[in-house]
């Protein structure tokens, strides 16, 4: 059975205008200090980014923060993690995300969060890995996403031939079990990019 050790979360660099949001982030980073789950993430120390890192933190768990060097100001990169790396730009930062982490979660957040999500999703559409997905539908923040989705099945562009499976979770306490279960029925050989298609995407 695959196992959960790490989890990328992608989220906002602000806390949103829904005070759900930043309760999601500080609950799931207790979830995760509470099921030995290292978070993986943007390595900033504002907005939800920082709420989920402080509350790992904060809760007796593991924190790898990977930021790139233009961003370690403007995001205020989070001294207090056991592991910072800092990447000479973005791609990079998300090659080594995707290495080191066996799960992706998307919290609320803004263009940035949303491309990350989707060129996982991509990937797991091309065949490229079978690491769970899921979004944090806090309050119903991906209910448009979702939508979009559906449009594009029903129009043939999200093809049945291209797998694709978007877990979702309404509620903080249901991912930790449904990212395990998806990783449960993955095959272990799709899990890893191989390192030559990582560097060209």
């Amino acid at each position: 059975m695959n196992q959960i050790k790490t989890v990328c979360v992608y989220c906002g660099s602000g806390p949103g205008t829904n005070p759900s949001f930043v309760e999601a982030a500080n609950a799931l980073g207790r979830i995760f200090a509470e099921n030995d789950i290292r978070l993986v993430y943007g390595g900033g120390s504002i907005g939800l980014m920082g709420a989920v890192a402080t509350s790992t933190l904060d809760h007796g768990g593991k924190v790898t923060g990977i930021i790139p060097d233009f961003l370690r100001a403007r995001e205020n990169a989070l001294t207090r993690v056991q592991e910072m790396i800092v990447t000479p730009d973005m791609h990079e930062r998300k090659r080594l995300m995707f290495e080191r982490s066996d799960a992706f979660v998307a919290l609320p957040g803004g263009i940035g969060t949303l491309e990350e999500l989707v060129e996982q999703l991509t990937w797991q559409q091309l065949g490229r890995h079978t690491k769970p997905v899921l979004l944090a539908n806090i309050d119903g923040f991906w209910e448009p996403l979702l939508a979009l989705l559906d449009h594009m099945r029903s129009t043939a562009f999200i093809r049945p031939t291209l797998p694709l499976e978007v877990l979702t979770a309404d509620r903080v306490e249901d991912i930790v079990p449904r990212l395990r279960a998806a990783a449960a029925r993955a095959p272990e050989a799709g899990k890893e990019l191989a390192p030559d298609v990582a560097r060209r995407l």
